[in-house]
Parts: C-alpha cells; sequence; structure tokens
C-alpha cells in the first residue's frame, strides 16, 4: 500500500482539510499526556533551510506524541555529497516512518516522496508552504469559524504561501484577493486552476475592501537577500499599514507567517495591535501539525 503523502494542500479533500484543523483545536484545548500514538515512531527531517517554526513545531509535535525526530541536513550527510535523492529516500525510508523536508526545489520534495515507503511532509518549498496554511486555517476558523464564503487578502509577494492560500480557497470554498507589483504575481498555472475564486487588484487597499483576513509575507524570501534591493523598491507601495486595515472589514484579521520585518510589508502598528494574530498563528502550527503526524502515521 502506497504511504499517503502531505506535498501540497491539495493532497487532502475539503473534508480532510476541515477534519484536521478541528483535531488540531482538539489536540490544542486539551492535551492528554498519557495518549501517545506515535510511541516507537522516528520522523527524519532533511532541512536545506534554516527554520525556526517548523523545526521546533515539528520536534515538539513528535515529542507530545511519544515519537522522537532526526535532525538532518545537506552537510552532515550523503545528500550534500551528490547522493542521489531517489537513492537517499529509499534508504531513509527504510529506517523512519515519516520524513519532513524544507528544500528549495519543489521537485525534491516530490521526487522523495515517488521514491519513499513512508509518508513524505513538504515543511517548504520555493513553491509552497502547506504546513503554514494548516496553522493559518486554523487560526482563522478558532477566531471566526469557517472561511467559506469569506474574503481573503493576499498583499504583496505572489510566492509560496500566496500558492498555498491559492489552494486553500480552492478547497475551502473562499475568494482570495491578491495585490502584487508586476513581475512578482503568482504562478499562471497555480491561478488557472482556481477559477473565479482568485481576483487581482492594483493596489493593496482595492485588495483589502470587505476582506475578512488580510496576509503578507516579507518582501525577500529565504534566498532572495540578494533581490533585497531591488524588491525594496518593487514592492514600496505594498506595505499592509493602517489605510489598508481601515479598508477591509471591521473585523478582519491580520496574519503574517512570520519571521516579519516591521515597517517593510507590514507596519508596527498593524501586527502589534489588536486585529493581529501572528503569535497564536506560530503557535498552531505545533496544533495543526500534531494533527497531521496523526493523520499520516498514525493514521487516525
Amino acid at each position: 500500500m502506497n504511504p499517503r503523502h502531505f506535498i501540497s494542500l491539495l493532497d487532502l479533500s475539503a473534508e480532510e482539510f476541515r477534519a484536521l484543523l478541528h483535531r488540531a483545536t482538539e489536540l490544542k484545548r486539551f492535551r492528554d499526556r498519557h495518549y501517545l500514538p506515535l510511541k516507537g515512531k522516528v520522523m527524519a527531517m532533511i532541512f536545506e533551510k534554516s527554520s525556526t517554526r517548523t523545526r521546533i513545531s515539528f520536534e515538539a509535535g513528535m515529542a507530545h506524541f511519544g515519537g522522537s525526530a532526526l535532525f538532518l541536513s545537506p552537510r552532515d550527510t550523503q545528500l550534500g555529497r551528490g547522493e542521489p535523492l531517489q537513492d537517499s529516500a529509499k534508504v531513509i525510508s527504510s529506517m523512519v516512518d515519516c520524513i519532513l523536508l524544507r528544500t528549495n526545489k519543489h521537485a525534491t520534495v516530490t521526487t522523495f516522496a515517488e521514491h519513499s515507503r513512508v509518508p513524505v511532509i513538504n515543511g517548504l518549498t520555493d513553491q509552497q508552504h502547506p504546513c503554514q496554511l494548516l496553522a493559518d486555517m486554523q487560526t482563522f476558523f478558532e477566531h471566526r469559524g469557517d472561511i467559506h464564503g469569506k474574503t481573503v487578502a493576499w498583499i504583496g509577494d505572489g510566492n509560496n504561501m500566496c500558492h498555498s492560500y491559492i489552494h486553500a480557497a480552492r478547497l475551502l470554498g473562499f475568494t482570495l484577493h491578491i495585490a502584487s507589483p508586476e513581475g512578482y504575481q503568482p504562478e499562471a498555472g497555480i491561478v488557472a486552476h482556481a477559477p473565479g475564486q482568485v481576483k487581482f487588484f492594483d493596489s493593496p487597499v482595492q485588495a483589502a475592501e470587505h476582506a475578512d483576513l488580510i496576509v503578507t509575507d516579507v518582501w525577500a524570501s529565504m534566498g532572495q537577500e540578494q533581490e533585497q534591493k531591488l524588491r525594496a523598491l518593487a514592492f514600496k507601495d505594498y506595505q499592509v499599514n493602517r489605510d489598508v486595515m481601515a479598508a477591509a472589514n471591521g473585523d478582519a484579521l491580520f496574519m503574517h507567517c512570520l519571521p516579519a520585518h516591521r515597517g517593510e510589508e507590514v507596519s508596527g502598528e498593524v501586527i502589534d495591535g489588536k486585529q493581529s494574530v501572528v503569535f497564536e498563528e506560530a503557535e498552531n502550527r505545533l496544533h495543526a501539525q500534531k494533527a497531521l503526524l496523526e493523520f499520516l502515521i498514525a493514521g487516525n
């Protein structure tokens, strides 16, 4: 039997997505220290990119469930010396119960999944960041109920987070407004599969009108530091600030996957304001991913 992978949100049905969100909230509200569904299980975590939230949340989640996690980097393994991905996938998956990858190329994760005998989880690639969307949607559900029929505004780079928001809109039935500078919009192929649910706007204020949730990310993601000055010019009019939030619904939430650069993609008064739920959103990485691990490894 082929293992169940989590490479993209689209690996879930809408019903499974909602079930994971509800289960995550249950796990958050009550931690049964005697419930150890992953006792004796081991997860290998392969990181090509640095991490705070992804690494801590998955390691803590495995520990809460009685399992353990192995942190691996290219410089510590044969991956850094050119071993073929398919060979590494076959070997590593023969020794562990799950593999998490936080990497650059999306094809690295899909190749691992193709040759792995255990579940593979996408902890972030340049194309998608599905684990973060589990936490984001859990946070919205906890504050405002089901997001079906709501409006979300994405302000800024059409990056991996934006792509995963497009996938979430398809699955959960919300409308996604996108305001991105020319040349920094999301991949056309990903947008094309969400007809009628993605709308583009010329300015952040226009995109934010009547929105229930405002989301942004850094202007230059990991690996794009050399583009910082160029991107700062391109995105100078795409800051989430008081004017953008004023255009949204009065009870709109603000989210950011963190780390944030106050004064760039978001003003300090917004990220530290009453509508911001960024730190609860960050904590929910733990709970949402515990629900994911239970689903993929324990089969619950």
